[in-house]
């Protein structure tokens, strides 16, 4: 199977870059100066019309989101590598719901915060109010968090999984942006406990 994927360090891109790691997939890495342009250019465009980064090219078909990429990552190759349920697992389901959660629930409050408070997005959007409620539902959304990981050390049980990556990389976005662990002592343990992978150091790394 041949697999390239494109990469930009310190983006979007980075949690794949991790998965690809953790599941010692190989493939072969294109990474991309995001200030240069490189993503807008026609021939990456014809393969991800979004302009955007990661982008998983399998036997010639592109796939891009990395939610998506991270899934396909842990059926194809997590069940091998213990990483991912297998399909008579029951835990296979609580995989896809957590993991969805947290890209789109969560996600979507890190979002808000980020458009109410980042410099990197127009002052005329930043809404002093806005940033405060996507900080209280973000608090509420890491207390759901705080309880699931009060019964496991890991979001799946007590090993380490692919789930743990893909959770614990959005969480741990979001205090780049203001999101805070004071009252959530689990999930800060637990996503210390990620940040020391040497994956998680690869993808940050680029």
């Amino acid at each position: 199977m041949s697999i390239v994927f494109y990469n930009a360090p310190m983006s979007s891109a980075s949690p794949v870059l991790s998965a690809l790691a953790e599941l010692q997939v190989p493939h072969d890495k294109v990474t991309f100066d995001l200030k240069s342009g490189d993503q807008r250019k026609p021939a990456y465009l014809e393969l991800n019309p979004n302009g955007k980064v990661p982008l998983l090219v399998v036997d010639g078909t592109p796939m891009f989101e990395a939610l998506a990429i991270m899934l396909w990552l842990g059926e194809r190759y997590g069940v091998e590598k213990k990483l991912w349920p297998a399909p008579s697992d029951a835990a296979r389901l609580e995989a896809f719901s957590w993991c969805t959660w947290a890209y789109v629930t969560y996600g979507t409050a890190v979002v808000r915060l980020q458009f109410a408070t980042s410099p990197k997005v127009s002052s005329e959007l930043h809404n002093a109010a806005q940033a405060a409620l996507a900080k209280s539902d973000l608090a509420a959304l890491l207390g759901i968090l705080e309880a699931r990981l009060a019964q496991r050390a890991h979001m799946l049980g007590e090993a380490f999984s692919l789930v743990d990556l893909v959770v614990a990389s959005v969480v741990g976005y979001s205090l780049f942006i203001g999101a805070t662990l004071e009252a959530h002592p689990r999930v800060k343990a637990w996503l210390e406990g990620f940040q020391a992978r040497p994956s998680y150091q690869l993808g940050m790394k680029g």
